[in-house]
């Protein structure tokens, strides 16, 4: 049937252009390189490449690294590179300079945490709380870590972990937001509740960081581990970060003491003496070529507040549903995230039967987002790229699929 002024794919494409052109963060999306004719809804997996990253990797190369050579460690700034670009994640977590540092995968750091975090919980308690719907590399490492430390895994709802929290609580790990569902868990709420009996709290910010306010300090978080290649645009296999609540520090104990998380590393000394502040967090030798390409990438948040960049993700994840509800028929998928804001992370997922085989064909139709086991197509919309246009086009797609 032709499209006339009564069609509801006239009225969405109309308003999406009216929203793109009152958006006060549309023009972030030059800050980045993006291929033209698609639209790429799966920055909760990899953000897209900010587009100062290519000229200052290649100055790594062939200048510092290739001309400076070693000098580059003092000369280029390598070797404090993980507490400098800890710093410039600091203010998008919601903490104060000095608590973050950057380095090893995001599993080494949740190992450091876990182990670090029984180590500084009251002596005689036996359990390690765990949300029971977690990115199995967290569920993986937890076993291990109670394992070391003595604990006993106990798999929680993180909407009722509250309640499982007690006087034999060590630690508890918790994602602020699913990976699978997108559903925001409540942070500052967990947070008190964890504190309430004592017990340390360790949070997963990989979907969350980058794309909603965190308040790390304001919650009294004590530890925090995240990824830097979702939200934050580090790049593939971008280092990842620790964060080491102030008030823990001197009493963090990593179980993987590394050379550089040593008071004096060059000293070359039998015995280890841990760093002062978060550095202790350190371990090997950094990853300068992906260390300096995330530094780059940060630079894309230069001027831009983490609340307008959430109070976006809202709204283009509002009128997302509202464009798959119009384009969509009736019954084919169903939303597994949170319609509430206050539940809500920033990505949408939907259930539907042949759910592999639908993103393939969307991808094959320019629209990338992707698939979870067994029936889940997921859409990331990092606001600082993703438009409104986006979001219509992507449900538009979706519905020419289901016919």
């Amino acid at each position: 049937m032709s499209e006339t002024s009564t069609d509801p794919g006239t009225d969405l494409r109309d308003r999406a252009a009216a929203l793109d052109a009152t958006d006060e963060l549309a023009k972030l999306r030059e800050r980045f390189t993006l291929p033209d004719g698609v639209v790429y809804l799966d920055g909760n997996s990899l953000g897209a490449l900010p587009a100062g990253v290519a000229a200052a990797t290649a100055d790594v190369v062939a200048r510092q690294w290739g001309e400076l050579l070693i000098r580059s460690w003092d000369e280029s700034g390598w070797w404090t590179a993980p507490e400098r670009i800890g710093d410039k994640i600091a203010p998008l977590v919601g903490a104060a300079p000095g608590q973050v540092v950057v380095g090893d995968s995001t599993s080494v750091n949740l190992f450091k945490a876990l182990v670090g975090g029984a180590r500084l919980a009251a002596p005689g308690r036996t359990k390690l709380l765990v949300d029971s719907a977690t990115f199995p590399t967290d569920g993986y490492i937890a076993q291990s870590a109670a394992r070391l430390t003595g604990l006993t895994v106990v798999p929680v709802d993180p909407s009722r972990a509250a309640e499982a929290m007690d006087a034999d609580t060590a630690v508890v790990l918790l994602n602020h937001v699913d990976y699978r569902s997108g559903r925001l868990h409540d942070l500052p709420a967990l947070t008190a509740a964890a504190r309430a009996v004592g017990a340390v709290v360790v949070w997963d910010l990989c979907h969350s960081a980058g794309a909603l306010p965190v308040g790390l300090d304001e919650h009294e978080v004590d530890l925090a581990v995240g990824c830097t290649y979702k939200y934050l645009n580090g790049g593939p296999g971008a280092p990842a970060y620790l964060y080491i609540a102030a008030r823990h520090q001197d009493a963090f104990d990593s179980p993987l003491p590394g050379w550089n998380g040593h008071a004096d590393p060059f000293a070359m000394t039998p015995d280890y003496e841990a760093a002062r502040g978060a550095t202790r967090g350190r371990v090997g030798t950094p990853d300068i070529l992906s260390m300096l390409a995330l530094e780059s990438a940060l630079d894309a948040w230069d001027g831009v507040a983490v609340e307008a960049v959430r109070a976006k993700s809202l709204a283009l994840t509002d009128f997302f549903l509202e464009c798959v509800a119009a384009y969509v028929p009736h019954g084919l998928v169903e939303s597994v995230t949170p319609a509430e804001h206050e539940h809500r992370g920033s990505q949408v997922s939907l259930r539907c039967a042949n759910a592999r085989e639908v993103m393939g064909e969307l991808i094959a139709r320019g629209v990338i987002g992707d698939f979870r086991a067994p029936d889940v197509l997921r859409f990331g919309f990092t606001p600082l790229y993703v438009g409104f246009a986006d979001a219509e086009r992507a449900a538009r797609t979706l519905g020419h699929i289901f016919g």
